[in-house]
């Protein structure tokens, strides 16, 4: 087995996870980045209407591309999932029909993203003072979507067999070159959103192209041939069970968020910058803890391919543990540090007092959230994704759905829709924990 992978099914599992989860943590930070310095940038020099530009189509691009990076979840489990099984042959029709549903989400997905950015930016009330430039960036952004899909599909197969690190390393590259872009095109060019959305796009094309060299470059069941680029029904059927549902997960909860996106864009253009700026540490954090939900979803894929029920509980313990405990540590110090973190966007106190509510409320309490998103890759990788997501869907979502609509008229400021996050999130846990210890009592190999 190649140094940059790690083996899930032998030894022990504590620093395995941990090495594991680390750089798709920073993988995923990276990613971030790219929006981070947009929206940075923009704020430092183009300006306040600039910065809530690009920061309103945040909810909207994770609503469209939610089901796309879900079904890459699929890919992954199932690569595991045959790892664990020794069946070589399986992997490689997985990896092929993986690559080929990224090409077609992409294009998809770039179609969207050009011909309906005004519709849906208008349909969630963004300010129209902002709506030109926020079209602007989504469709530049969306053009470059195709090299954005094929990076995750592959970095997903990538993880299934253990191998972390060369998307990380990838990611960092295409992350400095993103800062250098965007500071050429923006302050020095003066280009403001479509600056921005343009070195994002390059930025997606270098990483995107770089992994798919990667593939073409492999050795084994993981090698990719032209020749063999086809969608396989039966590998295409087992990628959409396991990644479907949570596809559609991802895209109800961005719904919810845009629902919420909706209602903050009704206070006005400084609350919509504010909780953009906020929101980059947020995802950070959560990105984070997220990496801890990918790596149970990899490990139990291929000790549940493996059928060792036992070392699949006890990656749920090990990720629980050191997610949680490192969550609560990040989410403190955002907290501590939330006013000089906000005032790297922007100095308009105003926006940074605006923007604390969402640090102090949303990002302190994100350690919560472990909770929910290990136990749904546990039973993720055991193939179950279906129970939790329409839990996740019900639960979530409908709750925050419910708040705009109920509870945000009587209290319209931006805190009564702050705490509608750790509310949703304590109401759902108990019901995803229930769920998985009743499959793991209910498995029997």
């Amino acid at each position: 087995m190649a140094k940059t992978n790690v083996d899930m099914l032998n030894g022990p599992l504590g620093r395995k996870i941990l090495w594991f989860a680390i750089p798709i943590a920073l993988s995923s930070i990276f990613q971030q980045l790219f929006n981070l310095t947009d929206i940075a940038v923009v704020g430092q020099f183009a300006g306040d209407k600039a910065l809530a530009a690009v920061g309103a189509n945040t909810f909207v691009i994770n609503l469209l591309i939610n089901l796309f990076v879900g079904i890459s979840v699929g890919a992954n489990v199932v690569v595991a999932n045959s790892i664990g099984e020794r069946s070589y042959r399986s992997v490689t029709r997985s990896v092929h029909t993986s690559v080929m549903v990224s090409f077609f989400s992409g294009i998809f997905l770039s179609f969207v993203g050009v011909f309906f950015a005004r519709p849906i930016l208008s349909a969630i009330s963004t300010p129209s003072d902002i709506l030109d430039d926020a079209v602007l960036y989504l469709q530049i952004y969306f053009a470059g979507m195709p090299f954005a899909m094929v990076y995750n599909f592959i970095a997903a197969i990538l993880r299934g067999k253990g191998d972390t690190k060369r998307p990380l390393y990838v990611l960092m590259v295409a992350g400095a070159i993103n800062v250098v872009l965007n500071l050429i095109l923006v302050a020095g060019f003066g280009l403001g959103v479509s600056g921005v959305a343009i070195a994002t796009v390059f930025a997606n094309a270098i990483s995107g192209v770089t992994l798919f060299y990667f593939l073409l470059h492999e050795v084994g069941p993981f090698k990719l041939e032209f020749w063999k680029l086809r969608i396989t029904p039966l590998f295409l059927s087992r990628i959409m069970r396991v990644g479907l549902p949570s596809g559609l997960r991802g895209v109800v909860f961005s719904f919810s968020n845009v629902c919420l996106q909706s209602a903050i864009n009704s206070l006005g253009s400084l609350t919509v910058a504010a909780s953009a700026a906020a929101l980059n540490y947020e995802f950070v954090v959560y990105y984070w803890l997220s990496s801890f939900s990918q790596a149970c979803i990899t490990f139990v894929g291929q000790n549940y391919g493996a059928k060792n029920l036992e070392r699949c509980r006890r990656t749920v313990r090990w990720t629980l543990l050191l997610g949680c405990s490192s969550t609560i540590v990040l989410s403190a110090l955002c907290c501590i540090c939330a006013k000089p973190l906000l005032s790297v966007f922007t100095s308009n106190q105003e926006i940074i007092e605006i923007g604390s509510i969402r640090m102090y409320v949303v990002v302190g309490l994100l350690a919560i959230n472990v909770f929910l998103d290990v136990f749904s890759g546990a039973l993720s990788g055991m193939g179950k994704s279906l129970p939790p997501a329409l839990t996740c869907m019900a639960g979530v979502c409908g709750i925050r759905i419910l708040w705009v609509i109920f509870v945000f008229p009587r209290y319209k400021s931006f805190a009564s829709l702050m705490v509608v996050y750790p509310i949703s999130w304590i109401l759902t846990i108990s019901v995803i924990m229930g769920i998985y210890f009743y499959n793991v009592r209910r498995t029997k190999f």
